[in-house]
């Protein structure tokens, strides 16, 4: 075979591929022996569903980490048996009060040695503080820098599980997350899963005189509410110590439970977790654990043995739902802060086909007047232009199937856009070759000047529009990406089509028969 005759079977080969993935995105059900499956996916404004903007509140995980740190620390200095210690938070500064003073310098060594995030943030005497403490500085700004990254996860998996197809989920700007639920008209649930902190403590309830009443609690003991019978509220006072985190959860799964307590979430805890679990029940045997999720108290059981299986339960009069949305969040994590929803759209799927139809009818027109034009100045040079357009939109929709890319309304502007820039390449071809004829040259040769010619300004031109388009892409968001997206991958398929594609048709045309004129 000749260099023709492998360029033009490449050519078919990927013809057909094309046409093969293509199948799904307009034959709704393909036959199950069919070997590509997955149609276009579209974009929100496409297919309707809802778009929520949240704003990550990375003050509130600063203060969420130095309260672990005050209760970690507290925890800590008793096991040291240091004596009678006081941790307490002031703003971003840990005070430590110890009833012996000469423990002053055992306390400073191990929080140097234990808790190596914090530095001294001085001692205030006159106050009766001992040592105060705070995050260092590179310990804050690395806290600032993972807590969207984090969050990001935790909801990634978080609508994985909730069963949304072809869901978004991304960073805008330092601190606020896009999440996008194609087909989501009702999203209610979407937004509490979503939304949910999920903290979960583990702390014992108050007894005996010292608790105090609900209006006035005693101290250290806070008043926490939970649900009641028939669907009230119930005041729980609670010590403010916990004793356990839910960051210990390895897996989390969903049980039927009584009669009365509806459905349960079973709670499998690691190594650490377990061990702790237990020592917390061997110790608080015959009183109340309280266990909290999001400062709402889900139950609080008697503990009647001590549990070293690393195993526990959380009952709390929950629906199906409530519970496999419990278990989700649980088995995920918590939020490492709160979200704030700053804004929310709802996209009808009617309006979504208005969309598809006005962005289709652009195409078509924008598409025919550039097919007219060509044919009617170029000619026979235009048709093979045209050709080369149409297997030029053929590679970009395909490429948007395989590459799991999300068509868009702006997406289909940016097509429109490459159906006019796809034939850029082709006017200079054409117009090189003219030259070339108008100089005398035979068809062959002017042919080969033409594309020779033409190539150094097709590069650069085209170069310079794609690394627009990647800027595009990095520093834009939303529609502005989905655009870029659609710009570069047009300028990879365009350049296939328009350069590489026309050029085996002419040598086909010269090699088959020796051409005394070329319509251009």
């Amino acid at each position: 075979m000749t260099s023709v005759q492998y360029r033009l079977a490449l050519m078919g080969a990927l013809v057909v591929a094309a046409l093969v993935v293509l199948v799904p995105t307009f034959v709704p059900r393909p036959p199950t022996w069919w070997p590509w499956q997955e149609p276009v996916k579209l974009g929100l404004d496409l297919q309707g569903g809802t778009h929520l903007l949240y704003q990550v509140d990375i003050d509130q995980a600063i203060e969420n980490t130095l309260e672990r740190q005050r209760q970690d620390l507290e925890r800590e200095l008793h096991d040291a048996q240091v004596g009678a210690v006081t941790v307490d938070r002031e703003g971003r500064t840990l005070e430590i009060r110890l009833a012996n003073k000469d423990k002053r310098q055992q306390a400073a060594d191990l929080v140097k040695e234990r808790f190596p995030g914090l530095t001294t943030a001085g001692a205030r005497a006159a106050e009766g503080v001992d040592l105060a403490y705070t995050l260092a500085e590179k310990d804050v700004q690395r806290l600032q820098d993972n807590v969207v990254e984090q969050a990001l996860k935790i909801i990634r998996n978080r609508i994985d599980q909730f069963g949304v197809a072809e869901a978004t989920v991304q960073a805008q700007g330092s601190d606020e997350i896009v999440v996008q639920l194609p087909g989501i008209q009702d999203p209610q649930r979407a937004k509490e899963l979503i939304g949910r902190t999920a903290q979960l403590e583990f702390k014992l309830l108050a007894q005996g005189p010292q608790a105090g009443t609900v209006e006035h609690p005693g101290p250290g003991v806070q008043v926490l509410y939970g649900k009641g019978e028939r669907g009230g509220r119930t005041a729980y006072l609670v010590e403010r110590r916990t004793l356990m985190t839910g960051d210990a959860i390895t897996d989390a799964s969903v049980r039927p439970g009584s009669v009365t307590e509806g459905m349960a979430v079973d709670f499998q805890l690691d190594a650490r977790g377990a061990k702790l679990f237990g020592d917390i029940t061997t110790k608080n045997v015959g009183r109340n654990l309280a266990i909290i999720l999001d400062d709402t108290v889900e139950s609080a059981p008697v503990i009647r043995e001590p549990i070293t299986g690393g195993r526990g339960q959380i009952t709390g009069r929950f629906d199906v739902a409530e519970a496999q949305d419990l278990a989700n969040v649980l088995r995920n994590g918590a939020l490492p802060a709160p979200l704030k929803l700053i804004e929310e759209r709802t996209v009808g799927p009617s309006l979504g086909q208005d969309s598809i139809h006005r962005g289709v009818l652009s195409f078509v027109v924008g598409s025919v007047l550039v097919v007219l034009f060509m044919l009617g100045y170029y000619r026979g040079g235009g048709a093979i232009a045209d050709g080369a357009l149409v297997l030029n939109v053929l590679f970009l929709v395909a490429i948007f199937a395989v590459g799991g890319f999300t068509l868009t309304l702006p997406g289909i502007a940016g097509i429109v856009l490459t159906v006019g820039m796809a034939v850029d390449a082709n006017v200079l071809i054409l117009e090189r070759i003219r030259e070339e004829l108008r100089l005398g040259k035979s068809v062959r040769a002017a042919i080969e000047a033409g594309y020779q010619r033409a190539w150094d300004a097709i590069r650069d031109s085209n170069v310079t529009t794609f690394a627009c388009g990647v800027i595009l892409f990095q520093f834009g968001t939303g529609p502005v990406r989905g655009f870029a997206v659609t710009l570069c991958v047009g300028i990879l398929t365009s350049l296939l089509t328009g350069v590489f594609g026309t050029r085996i048709v002419y040598d086909l045309l010269t090699q088959r028969r020796r051409l005394t004129t070329v319509s251009v």
